[in-house]
């Protein structure tokens, strides 16, 4: 059976590894599935919920776009497009805003997190994204989305919209209600100099991740001095209870290569981690680093870019806007 896919990726520039394991590598598998249709979204609308330098947001996109490419994505297969140039997104997030409870939102620990001790000052975007979120989802009638742990809340949250609208206008199956698609044998992608933190681009220190635009010479460095402990790989996963660093470049390893902790385990059991790091270098340098130069080249042709990103908005647009009209036309305008 044939799956729409649908999923976005903020144009915040800089995506490194976490971004990659978590996200990108499983949408070029999806892509790569001939039986889906896929599209995958630079949600440069999300972007603002913080602000952003303007020149810095359009060099973003363009970037976010080319790792989509170099990564593997094929924009004659899939649609390749940002949000903002699909005006039904913001005008489909409003109607369904208007039939959301605020409870629904109030539980998100996403914003809690985000918006820290000082919410007040947080904005209103950043609350309500969610929303905007299933608006994405829902226009398209995807029926699988991959998420990740911090996203299957959201997910959560465009099934109930869906299926509260259906129900509030006597619509039934109008909206697909969609199934998340959760990657097997993922491990979360952590910082390099501390196991109990997420990979990011935001971290103060480069050796802390492995940036997708990184020479093949600068992942071999940052996996050398990434942390560690003293203690030998154990042949068993109980074993790596409380050795965060540990578990994460084990976790790094058997991801990029599919398979599952326990395999890498066997290989590696009683080895110490310099001989581990040698061949985590060398598989992640061959992966990254070819992508890393695709990216390079693809970023200094915009031209190209840019027509990628306005023939798959013009796909989008067709068919997000035959969408917001059956909206408008059950909601009563």
């Amino acid at each position: 059976m044939s799956k729409k896919i649908f999923s976005g990726v903020q144009p915040t520039g800089n995506l490194h590894l976490g971004n990659y394991l978590g996200a990108i590598k499983n949408f070029v598998e999806l892509n790569n599935d001939d039986e889906n249709e896929c599209i995958f979204c630079v949600v440069d609308l999300h972007a603002i919920t913080v602000k952003q330098d303007k020149e810095q947001l359009k060099n973003n996109i363009r970037e976010t776009t080319a790792t989509f490419i170099a990564s593997g994505i094929d924009p004659n297969k899939s649609i390749i497009f940002n949000q903002s140039k699909v005006h039904a997104h913001a005008e489909g997030s409003w109607i369904l805003s208007c039939m959301s409870p605020m409870g629904w939102l109030n539980r998100m620990t996403q914003f809690k997190e985000k918006a820290g001790k000082d919410k007040e000052k947080a904005s209103v975007g950043l609350y309500i994204y969610p929303i905007l979120m299933a608006s994405d989802i829902l226009l398209y009638d995807t029926t699988h989305v991959p998420v990740g742990e911090d996203q299957k809340q959201h997910l959560e949250l465009t099934r109930n919209i869906a299926q509260k609208f259906n129900k509030d206008f006597n619509s039934e199956d109008f909206f697909k209600v969609p199934e998340p698609l959760i990657k097997k044998n993922f491990s979360r992608i952590m910082s390099l100099k501390d196991g109990l933190k997420k990979m990011s681009k935001s971290d103060f220190s480069d050796l802390s991740r492995i940036n997708l635009t990184d020479t093949k010479d600068e992942i071999i460095n940052k996996i050398k001095k990434a942390k560690t402990d003293s203690f030998p790989i154990p042949n068993e996963e109980s074993e790596l209870k409380d050795r965060p660093e540990a578990t994460n470049l084990l976790g790094i390893y058997s991801s990029i290569l599919n398979q599952k902790l326990e395999k890498t385990l066997v290989e590696f059991g009683g080895k110490n981690f310099s001989e581990f790091k040698i061949q985590l270098s060398e598989i992640l340098s061959n992966k990254i680093a070819p992508i890393s130069d695709e990216i390079k080249r693809l970023i200094k042709d915009r031209e190209y870019l840019d027509r990628i990103l306005l023939e798959g908005a013009n796909k989008a647009d067709e068919i997000a806007n035959k969408k917001i009209k059956e909206i408008k036309k059950i909601v009563g305008f």
